[in-house]
């Protein structure tokens, strides 16, 4: 077994601290950041195809289930992930997230990608997002989250997990992105959340924002 595969076998018990049963608890309060994250990225029609591109535990399905749509996806290739994301939607699939793709062109209204594309060799990621641009249908759209170098915290977030093999900022994603042909592009700081979480997170982005404006 290479490392890939010797880490993934388990990957959410050995390095997500998973439980096998899935915690629709924990997931609500994580739903509450995501709702501000994905402001006006979601699709309008209810039965949009979406897929989440190793989906994990099943996190981001249980919050697109939530809000109501009902064609719903995920790919990952750790099968104790698998086994979690299947207790929140039956389709989901154990596999590489690039052969999935390969196999479902012109596809999907929504791809979302939490925390994968760091994961990749950098022709990996470059094939990676050529599948998903052929993926997508028209008018569709992509969702990426990934450490950002340009953080303070980027180095620990880098290093934190063996199969991270790249590190990104925004300029360079972006311009990746448009480079494949996709247009509309848009970042945004995964921070404390203004509103509709908690009081003390609305204090922490208070405090953030003046932190973040001194670094920069």
């Amino acid at each position: 077994m290479n490392y890939r595969e010797r880490i993934y076998e388990k990957y959410g018990a050995n390095f997500q601290d998973a439980k096998p049963v899935f915690d629709a608890a924990s997931a609500a309060r994580w739903c509450k950041a995501y709702k501000y994250y994905f402001r006006g990225w979601l699709p309008t029609q209810k039965d949009a195809s979406m897929a989440d591109l190793a989906c994990g535990g099943g996190k981001l399905l249980y919050f697109l289930r939530e809000r109501g749509y009902s064609r719903l996806c995920g790919v990952d290739i750790s099968p104790d992930q698998v086994s979690l994301a299947k207790q929140v939607v039956p389709d989901v699939h154990l596999a590489n997230v690039l052969d999935f793709l390969r196999a479902h062109p012109d596809s999907f209204d929504l791809l979302t990608g939490l925390d994968i594309i760091e994961h990749f060799h950098k022709d990996e990621a470059m094939e990676f997002l050529d599948l998903c641009y052929k993926a997508i249908r028209k008018g569709g759209r992509l969702v990426l989250q990934t450490p950002n170098a340009e953080s303070p915290w980027g180095t620990l977030h880098r290093y934190n997990d063996f199969t991270h093999e790249i590190c990104f900022n925004s300029n360079l994603l972006l311009r990746l992105l448009s480079l494949r042909g996709f247009q509309f592009l848009e970042s945004r700081e995964l921070g404390p959340v203004p509103f509709g979480y908690s009081v003390f997170s609305t204090a922490r982005y208070g405090v953030w924002q003046a932190i973040r404006a001194g670094l920069k």
